[in-house]
C-alpha cells in the first residue's frame, strides 16, 4: 500500500474503531437513552504510546493543541445532540405523531452527524502530525489496545472487508 493510501485507510480505522471510544447505552425496549459523549483516550499524553510511537514532546504539544481547540465544539454538539435525543425519547413515550417524530429524528440524526463530522476532522489533524511511520505503528498500538478495552455493550463491528 503506497503513504498516501495509508493516511485514508488509519483514518477510516480510526473513525470506525472509535478513538475516543464511543460508550453507548442500548436503549430500553420504549425509551431512547440520550447517547454518551466521547470518552477521551489522551493517547499523545500516554507514556507507552509516546515511547512506541517515538513521538516527540513538539509532537505531543500540537496534538494536544488540536484536542484543546476542538474541545469546546465537540461538547457543545455532543450536549445539543443529548438534548435532541431526550426530546425525541420524550415524544415516543407520549406517542407523538409520525410526522413529529419524523421531523425529530431528522434534528437528532443531523446533529449526530455534525458531532461527528467534527470529531473526524480532529482526528484527521492529529494523525496528519504523526510521520508515515509513526501512522503504522499506531494503527497496530490502537488494535491492541482497543482489544483491551472492557465491552462496552455495543453491537460488534460489522465484518470488514479485507484490503487489496
Amino acid at each position: 500500500m503506497t503513504i498516501p493510501l495509508r493516511l485514508p485507510v488509519v483514518v477510516a480505522a480510526l473513525l470506525f474503531s472509535a478513538i475516543p471510544v464511543l460508550a453507548q447505552r442500548p436503549p430500553d425496549a420504549l425509551t431512547l437513552r440520550p447517547q454518551d459523549p466521547p470518552r477521551p483516550f489522551a493517547w499523545w499524553k500516554s507514556d507507552p504510546f509516546k515511547k512506541e510511537l517515538g513521538l516527540t514532546a513538539e509532537q505531543s504539544a500540537r496534538i494536544d493543541k488540536i484536542w484543546e481547540t476542538a474541545r469546546p465544539e465537540l461538547r457543545q454538539e455532543w450536549d445539543e445532540l443529548s438534548k435532541l435525543e431526550s426530546k425525541l425519547s420524550r415524544l415516543i413515550q407520549v406517542d407523538a405523531d409520525e410526522a413529529v417524530l419524523t421531523r425529530q429524528i431528522d434534528r437528532v440524526e443531523t446533529a449526530r452527524a455534525g458531532a461527528n463530522k467534527t470529531r473526524s476532522l480532529m482526528l484527521v489533524q492529529m494523525l496528519k502530525v504523526l510521520t508515515p511511520d509513526q501512522r503504522t505503528r499506531f494503527s497496530a498500538l490502537h488494535a491492541k489496545w482497543q482489544q483491551e478495552q472492557p465491552p462496552t455493550g455495543r453491537p460488534p463491528e460489522a465484518p470488514r472487508r479485507p484490503e487489496h
